[in-house]
């Protein structure tokens, strides 16, 4: 019987992936950069044993159906070819993460069974090739692997896809991200096919692509400069830009709510009081603020005139993988 158990944390895109230059391997059409979290993460813990005849997904103690099986199934079969073995495994998930809301489940839930499953067949990967693998279940869970802020590159191949941490001195440290928690239900179109449509009918996704490297290189310049409001006006503005493109889809769609809307506008009222603050959105209704640390009490007083306590989250800068 061989078992493994790890925590990943989710991150959230401050230059955003979106769309895919090989739906297969889960190779990007543009590089992007995140920032790993602490207020979110998935538990993961998987056994090996030759006593199941098939694969078995429980998430937060309920056993899934084949159809929620299956991409772990899938992964599962990546991992066993990797480490020449034949067995199938029982997978237990614990979100700590509303699944599939836009506020990246399946980033921390994929990056959680790479790390479990490295650690159960002993696959003894460094962080480069864990987070290779943990791309291939889900983009964005390769920037997951790592702390702080990460930068995912594209690559043109398995082997040159992959992410890896973007030197800060430790400025993380210093910032925040307040979630607004607008809707945690499923969405109703998933990120997979949103990138789909979007890349194959959007006219607007052309200049998505032409931009957004240059939205990369001034964010992180904006790092290395510890230049807070720059960083926040390219994420604010690089977010809008991807939603952009979905409107231009073939048929149009958006992740919007006109309660999203009303949480962008709150932002820029506050930001116009003095309060440096900068809103992201990801494929979801639920909008993130990104701030300072030190003025995270003063914005979340602010926020709360909008909206009700329990839907504000704060997160701070967060931990790579974890062993558990």
């Amino acid at each position: 019987m061989l078992k493994g158990s790890a925590k990943a944390h989710t991150n959230i895109a401050l230059i955003k992936y979106w769309g895919k230059a090989d739906e297969d391997l889960i190779i990007p059409m543009n590089n992007s950069l995140s920032l790993t979290l602490d207020a979110f993460y998935t538990e993961t813990t998987v056994t090996f044993s030759e006593e199941l005849a098939a694969d078995i997904f429980y998430l937060d103690d309920v056993l899934q159906d084949e159809a929620g099986t299956t991409k772990i199934s899938r992964f599962l079969d990546l991992v066993r070819k990797k480490a020449d073995c034949p067995l199938f495994a029982e997978v237990k998930s614990y979100n700590h993460v509303p699944t599939a809301a836009g506020l990246a489940s399946s980033a921390s839930g994929l990056a959680a069974l790479a790390a479990a499953c490295n650690q159960a067949l002993q696959l003894n990967l460094s962080d480069k090739d864990l987070s290779r693998l943990a791309r291939r279940g889900s983009g964005s869970a390769c920037r997951s692997i790592f702390p702080g802020f990460v930068e995912w590159q594209k690559g043109t191949s398995d082997e040159t896809s992959f992410a890896e941490p973007v030197p800060s001195s430790g400025w993380e440290d210093e910032l925040a991200m307040i979630f607004i928690l607008i809707n945690d239900q499923e969405k109703d179109v998933s990120s997979r096919d949103g990138m789909r449509r979007t890349v194959e009918t959007s006219a607007f996704y052309p200049g998505w692509l032409q931009t957004t490297p240059q939205d990369l290189a001034s964010a992180k310049i904006a790092i290395h400069a510890q230049d807070f409001n720059k960083l926040g006006a390219i994420t604010e503005s690089n977010a809008l830009k991807m939603h952009g493109t979905t409107l231009a889809a073939v048929p149009p769609f958006t992740y919007w709510s006109p309660d999203s809307l009303k949480a962008m506008n709150a932002v820029k009222k506050i930001r116009a009081t003095g309060l440096a603050c900068y809103f992201t959105m990801d494929a979801g209704p639920n909008v993130k603020v990104l701030c300072q640390k030190k003025d995270v009490a003063k914005i979340e007083a602010e926020l709360a005139n909008y909206f009700e306590k329990e839907q504000l989250i704060t997160a701070f800068s967060g931990p790579g993988i974890t062993y558990l």
